[in-house]
């Protein structure tokens, strides 16, 4: 009998012993290399970045190869720590758009007459608008810029800050140097002057009243320079960068021009990228075109 009150004497000790180590815990702070943990894993959310690219839009082989364009955009991207790429041919009716939109944290457009196509759907812009609002990124190339219609432009350039549109819009295919405008800005980093032929659009509209559009490439066309990209720090707080080049598939054989779209599009994730930028290299298989489909 008085071993076993002993055996309960014992366990009982341990119960309070441990019971109070435990209210001892909960009541102190966590350590340092809790919260580094804490910290890091709230930095590690994934992101979701929406390529949308469509089928031909009768323009000639080689040229506006916007689905081709997107999987070079999603090799170059591939690897970047937390980001969820979705690749997207939104050909019409897109019903699913406006859900894929409001899942994204960023989208590229590059489709055709793309300042018409993301309003000629009222739900379809209003999922523009709402990526906007929560501070999305979004970023236009080439013809995903575009329009023909001028009522397109200003709700076009509230989301993207440039359009090229109306029927005054101003396009010319050149062999130019192209010249960084501003090279403190992340997304030029890493990238020189280089040689290049496309098809540039340029005098293109932006917001009103004149909204701090930043200069990022300079071209020279008819005795100007012109600007054909550009970087804008919406007053929403989300960013949006846009490259009117990006006519001709085979210019993504060039290292600064995969360069400047690829960290264009990370700076809208608000993602930082070094000072030397950040690697670009493809293998030439990737950026060759593939049977072109209608």
């Amino acid at each position: 009998m008085l071993r076993n009150l002993r055996v309960v004497a014992i366990l009982h000790a341990c119960v309070v012993f441990v019971a109070a180590g435990l209210v001892a815990t909960a009541g102190e702070p966590a350590s340092p290399a809790v919260d580094a943990a804490a910290a890091n894993s709230s930095q590690a959310k994934t992101q979701r970045l929406l390529l949308i690219g469509q089928g031909p839009d009768g323009h000639a082989a080689t040229t506006h190869e916007f689905m081709a364009a997107m999987s070079v955009l999603e090799k170059l991207l591939h690897d970047t720590p937390n980001l969820q790429i979705v690749v997207e041919k939104a050909d019409d009716p897109w019903a699913n758009g406006p859900e894929l939109l409001d899942g994204a944290d960023a989208v590229v457009l590059y489709v055709g007459q793309g300042a018409h196509w993301i309003q000629q759907d009222a739900s379809r812009f209003a999922a523009f608008q709402r990526l906007a609002m929560r501070g999305g990124g979004l970023s236009a190339l080439h013809w995903g810029m575009g329009t023909k219609d001028a009522k397109d432009i200003e709700g076009f350039v509230n989301l993207f800050g440039g359009c090229h549109g109306g029927p005054d819009r101003k396009y010319k295919v050149t062999k130019v140097r192209a010249d960084v405008a501003d090279g403190k800005h992340p997304i030029l980093s890493g990238i020189a002057p280089f040689e290049v032929e496309d098809e540039f659009y340029y005098a293109l509209k932006t917001p009103k009243p004149a909204a701090r559009i930043q200069s990022l490439l300079l071209v020279p066309i008819d005795g100007e320079n012109q600007t054909v990209s550009w970087a804008w720090e919406r007053g929403d707080g989300g960013r949006s960068f846009g490259f009117s080049g990006c006519h001709f598939h085979r210019n993504w054989e060039i290292a600064e021009y995969r360069r400047l779209v690829a960290q264009g599009i990370l700076w809208t994730l608000g993602r930082s990228i070094p000072e030397s930028g950040v690697p670009v290299d493809v293998a030439a298989d990737d950026l060759k075109l593939p049977p072109r489909q209608e």
